[in-house]
């Protein structure tokens, strides 16, 4: 039957974002239980997350755009995995209650959604990856919770490629969380504390850890070279409490040695770089990024990539503020049972915050110095009123700082704690942890009774009778089949783990010490 005109020149109609499939955006205020106080506040979190987060979400991706209005489609890999951690601890918040009219599905799937959309884009374009040892942190964190986020073997042996890319971030300069390389913004690249931290954090996490959580077998556990995450934890040992050979000092430090990646186990270096961001950084509105940072100030050339030299003594004084740093002190305090610290920047976030035309709290990307009072506030630091970059009600949202502003008020407010949060055991407090030197680590339980193992094999039959000469009890490669036993040359080559089908080269060939060659994985099924 033919159709009718008016149906054949209409258009298609338009793609409406609308809540999930149990609650619509609309109808959010559901009917709860009288007297139930922790509906009430889970309730008001849900309404900012879905209000301020997830109505941004991709429906295709699963990403979260950089730009919440505009129409520009581009994604930071950073923020979205920061939104999708928000959805996931207000899913762990929820797991309290019995009947959660389908939000923890809702919320749980969000967070899925996000992480598999990043794994899928890292798979079609490997050549232009970044933030991978946040993703590879947020991802052991969600598995360990029982989100299950990889589906198959090809996904298991490119999550191990990613492995093989973040061991070697001690020896590659990069741009840093910033991507601005030096503090002179000339182009130029420096091995960053902030970078190697969460390399070494990542590799800790995900060492040994199987993807498919509880379900998982032998084929789906990634596997680290512990002579890599050595040469991290030394390398970020000298570094710190510098952030890089430009920069003295970075606010990017912050998420480093605290929540999410808790990168130190030493106690003294934390509080010596802890004290130094904060002394130095620390003001009236937010952090600043680091010292004569021209982000967005009113004397920075927006036609221009980069810095003429010198330049960055223009911006001596009038750096922007950031108070999506408060939010990182705030769960700081939280993680180390500090209610004092957590307190303090609570009381210094309140009257940065925003709201929304619906009176949700908004969290600026930045306060700045407008161009009019740029010359007293050099004159008298700290005098001028500064202006934020957004307010919420233009539709600007800064997706990062909305995404924390949920995480750090669930753990201040006792809804979630940080052992929901930290499943890995990323954190562990002082008086938990080990008092003996460790080589690679100071993570993890150490178990008292250690039994080490030797076996012998004699090369030849030679060997074999002189060292029974001796009373030493060996046997042969020939005598051991059907166990094959390999010279460490070979069983070094099974660690590189190459995927030809899917163009992936595996550990890139090098060097491999002592323990490389004492500890080499199993080879997958069809790899």
């Amino acid at each position: 039957m033919a159709s009718s005109p008016d149906a054949a020149v209409s258009s298609p109609p338009a793609f409406l974002r609308s809540g999930s499939v149990y609650e619509p955006l609309k109808s959010i205020d559901l009917p709860r239980p009288d007297n139930e106080t922790l509906w009430d506040k889970l309730d008001h979190y849900y309404k900012i997350v879905k209000s301020t987060l997830l109505v941004y979400q991709s429906p295709t991706t699963g990403l979260f755009p950089t730009k919440t209005c505009g129409g520009d489609p581009k994604a930071k890999i950073q923020d979205s995995l920061y939104c999708a951690a928000a959805a996931w601890a207000l899913a762990l918040a929820y797991r309290r209650i019995d009947d959660d009219k389908g939000r923890t599905h809702e919320l749980e799937h969000s967070a899925i959604k996000c992480m598999r959309g990043v794994l899928y884009c890292y798979m079609r374009q490997a050549d232009k990856i970044n933030a991978v040892s946040l993703y590879l942190l947020y991802l052991v964190e969600m598995i360990s919770s029982g989100l299950q986020i990889v589906y198959n073997t090809d996904e298991v042996s490119f999550i191990q490629n990613l492995v093989f890319c973040v061991e070697r971030v001690y020896r590659v300069p990069d741009f840093g969380v910033w991507e601005r390389g030096s503090k002179y913004n000339n182009g130029s690249t420096e091995l960053h504390s902030s970078s190697v931290g969460l390399a070494k954090a990542a590799l800790e996490a995900i060492n040994g850890f199987n993807l498919f959580g509880n379900q998982g077998c032998s084929w789906s556990v990634i596997f680290v070279d512990l002579d890599a995450h050595n040469r991290n934890r030394q390398t970020l040992c000298s570094l710190l409490p510098r952030e890089s050979r430009s920069h003295n000092t970075d606010a990017a430090l912050l998420p480093c040695i605290s929540y999410p990646a808790f990168a130190l186990d030493d106690e003294a270096l934390f509080n010596q770089t802890l004290d130094k961001v904060v002394r130095k950084l620390k003001g009236k509105y937010g952090f600043k990024r680091f010292l004569r940072d021209g982000y967005r100030t009113s004397l920075e050339d927006p036609n221009r990539r980069y810095y003429k030299p010198a330049e960055i003594k223009l911006f001596d004084g009038i750096e922007c503020e950031f108070p999506i740093f408060f939010l990182y002190m705030m769960i700081d305090g939280v993680f180390r049972g500090n209610p004092k610290q957590v307190k303090e920047y609570q009381d210094l976030l309140s009257p940065v915050l925003h709201q929304t035309t619906e009176g949700y709290p908004v969290v600026p990307k930045y306060y700045y110095v407008p161009a009019d009072f740029v010359e007293y506030e050099k004159r008298n630091p700290g005098s001028q009123k500064r202006f934020p970059s957004n307010c919420g009600r233009d539709g600007k949202l800064f997706l990062w700082g909305q995404a924390l502003y949920v995480i750090a008020k669930l753990l201040a407010d006792e809804l979630v704690s940080p052992r929901d949060l930290d499943p890995a055991q990323r954190y562990i407090p002082p008086q938990e942890q080990r008092n003996v030197s460790m080589r690679f680590s100071n993570q993890g339980p150490l178990e008292n009774d250690v039994v080490v193992h030797v076996a012998l094999v004699a090369e030849s039959q030679r060997l074999q009778v002189f060292l029974n000469t001796y009373g030493i009890q060996t046997q042969t490669p020939q005598q051991a089949e059907p166990i094959q036993i390999w010279p460490q040359q070979e069983l070094v080559k099974v660690s590189f783990l190459p995927s030809p089908a899917a163009s992936w080269t595996g550990r890139a060939r090098g060097p491999t010490s002592l323990t490389g060659r004492s500890h080499s994985p199993v080879p997958r099924e069809g790899r």
